[in-house]
C-alpha cells in the first residue's frame, strides 16, 4: 500500500510537470523569455527526479535478504541525495546564464522584452506546481517516505521560481524595453531558490549516509520509553541511526543479574514493542542486557 501511494502521487507530479515542461519551453520560446526557459528547465529535473523516487523508492521497498541484513531503505537516502545535486547542478546553470545576460545589459546591449504568454505560463506553472507540492508532502507524511518528501519540496520550489520568474516576466514585459533586464533578474533569483534547496536536501542526505545520530531530543525519548520498562536501572551506548524511512536503535541496558533468563527476555521484548509503537514497526531495535553494577 504505502509503494501504491507513492507510486500514485510521484506519477501525478510527473503528468504535470510534463504538461509544464511543454508549456513553460513553448512560452520561453515565443515570448523570448530567458526567464521562462529557465523555469522550464527547473520542470524538467523535476520530471527527472519523479523517475529517480518511483525506482529507488521501489528499491528500497524490498526485504531484508542475504547481501542486506538491514533491508534497502538507503536506496531512498541515495534517491534524496540524487535530486539535492541534480538541483544544486540546475541552478547553478541557470544563475549562470542568467548573470550574462545581466552583464551584457550593463554592457549597453539590447535584452528581447518578453511577451504576456510567458506571464501567462509562470501564474498556471504556481497554481498547479503549489498543488501539486500539497499533493505529495500529505503522502509523504502518511507514508514517512524521505525521498517523496524531499520531491514534494522540489514541487514547492517550483512554484516558488516561478513566483520570482512571474514578477520578473511581468515587469519587464509591461513596463518598456528598458526593464527587460529583469527578466534575467527574475532567472537569477530561480536559480537560488534552486541551489538553496538542492543543498538542503543533498546535506541531510549525506548526513544520513554517513550514518549521523539520531537528534538528542529522539535518542532522550528512547532513553524515556526504555526506563519505563519495571527492572530497567540504565541504559548506555546507545546508537541511533536512519536507513531510508525507518530508524535502527541499539543499546546497553542493566537489570539485576539475579533476574530469570525468561524474565529479562519478556522486559527486552516488551521495550521493543513500546519502541515501536513510538517510532514504527519496521524500527530496527537491538537490546544487550548487562548485570546490574553493584558497589
Amino acid at each position: 500500500m504505502r509503494e501504491k501511494k507513492i507510486f500514485r502521487v510521484t506519477l501525478l507530479g510527473s503528468i504535470v510537470n510534463i504538461l509544464l515542461l511543454v508549456v513553460k519551453f513553448l512560452a520561453g520560446i515565443v515570448g523570448n523569455s530567458a526567464a521562462m526557459i529557465a523555469d522550464a528547465v527547473h520542470s524538467l529535473s523535476d520530471f527527472l527526479t519523479d523517475i529517480v523516487v518511483l525506482v529507488f523508492v521501489k528499491i528500497s521497498s524490498k526485504p531484508e535478504d542475504g547481501d542486506h541484513d538491514y533491508g534497502h531503505g538507503k536506496y531512498e537516502t541515495l534517491a534524496t541525495t540524487i535530486i539535492g545535486l541534480a538541483l544544486l547542478y540546475v541552478g547553478i546553470m541557470i544563475g549562470k546564464n542568467a548573470i550574462l545576460n545581466i552583464i551584457d545589459f550593463i554592457r549597453g546591449e539590447d535584452l528581447e522584452q518578453p511577451g504576456i504568454i510567458a506571464l501567462v505560463a509562470a501564474l498556471v506553472s504556481i497554481i498547479a506546481k503549489e498543488w501539486v507540492f500539497r499533493k505529495t508532502r500529505k503522502v509523504s507524511r502518511e507514508v514517512d517516505s524521505q525521498a517523496l518528501e524531499a520531491n514534494a519540496w522540489h514541487h514547492r520550489s517550483d512554484a516558488l521560481s516561478s513566483i520570482g520568474t512571474a514578477v520578473g516576466i511581468g515587469g519587464a514585459a509591461l513596463l518598456g524595453k528598458q526593464w527587460a533586464v529583469l527578466d534575467p533578474v527574475a532567472a537569477l533569483v530561480v536559480s537560488a531558490f534552486i541551489i538553496f534547496t538542492g543543498i538542503k536536501l543533498a546535506w541531510h542526505s549525506v548526513e544520513e549516509l554517513l550514518e549521523k545520530s539520531l537528534s538528542e531530543e529522539v535518542e532522550e525519548k528512547i532513553k524515556t520509553i526504555t526506563l519505563v520498562q519495571e527492572g530497567i536501572s540504565d541504559v548506555h551506548h546507545l546508537r541511533t541511526r536512519k536507513m531510508g524511512n525507518r530508524i535502527a536503535i541499539e543499546m546497553h541496558v542493566r537489570m539485576d543479574g539475579k533476574t530469570p533468563l525468561v524474565e529479562a527476555h519478556e522486559a527486552a521484548s516488551a521495550i521493543e514493542r513500546n519502541l515501536r509503537e513510538e517510532f514504527g514497526q519496521n524500527t530496527h531495535i537491538m537490546i544487550h542486557l548487562e548485570p546490574r553494577k553493584t558497589i
